[in-house]
């Protein structure tokens, strides 16, 4: 999923923020919160709220968060005097400022030549109070900077689990050789990839997620009927 704003894009996938075309460079740190501001918006954001989300566990200073909101600043040309894109709530924290899209993969046919219908990818991950949106095929959790869904945690691991979600078929989670485990409903998953369910409750090391699916809140009377 990618999110269009002025003359840029922000992709997720592949982490790249490119302006008319071309890659902007960014550190991780600043993708991160650029990533937090976009997806929160138009809410405003407070130091400590940035903090717990762009370097979790950890302790840093307000200069820090300053120089990350200065490099994004550079990277975007905005003018903190007249900001078109991070606004700053003095005393409190931050928000973005400017109207953004989103655009979603297109859900791939179900077979060639079969006149089906394509279903509608609607999968979700809820961590805290974010929800990320699971693209097409294979979704990849972990701490890598390479993987689908980054999930920045000292129990997570790098590559800890894949989620694979199909049109037509029913999405499925499987653990990648975790460290601390992949848990599905309370149960450790062992080998093999298992059956997920609308709410079903996801657990990679310390970090609880909630799967959320809502074509199964859907009618279940079939295209055309």
């Amino acid at each position: 999923m990618s999110v269009r704003f002025g003359e840029f894009s922000l992709d997720r996938e592949r982490r790249q923020l490119s302006r008319a075309g071309e890659p902007v460079p960014l550190t991780r740190k600043a993708f991160d919160f650029l990533d937090l501001l976009v997806s929160e918006r138009p809410r405003a954001l407070s130091k400590e709220q940035i903090r717990d989300r762009v370097w979790p566990k950890t302790a840093v200073s307000d200069s820090t968060l300053n120089s990350l909101v200065s490099e994004l600043r550079v990277a975007l040309g905005d003018d903190a005097r007249a900001p078109r894109y991070i606004r700053t709530i003095h005393g409190f924290g931050f928000a973005f400022e400017a109207e953004a899209s989103e655009s979603v993969p297109a859900a791939a046919p179900l077979g060639s030549g079969s006149g089906a219908t394509p279903a509608l990818l609607t999968a979700r991950l809820l961590w805290e109070d974010r929800l990320i949106p699971l693209s097409p095929g294979e979704n990849v959790l972990g701490r890598d900077e390479d993987v689908s869904v980054r999930i920045d945690a000292p129990s997570v691991s790098r590559r800890h689990a894949r989620i694979s979600v199909v049109a037509g078929r029913p999405p499925t989670i499987e653990d990648l050789g975790s460290k601390n485990g992949t848990w599905l409903d309370g149960q450790r998953l062992q080998t093999g990839p298992a059956p997920l369910k609308d709410g079903a409750a996801v657990r990679l090391g310390k970090i609880e997620l909630i799967f959320l699916d809502s074509k199964e809140k859907g009618s279940t009377q079939t295209v055309g009927d």
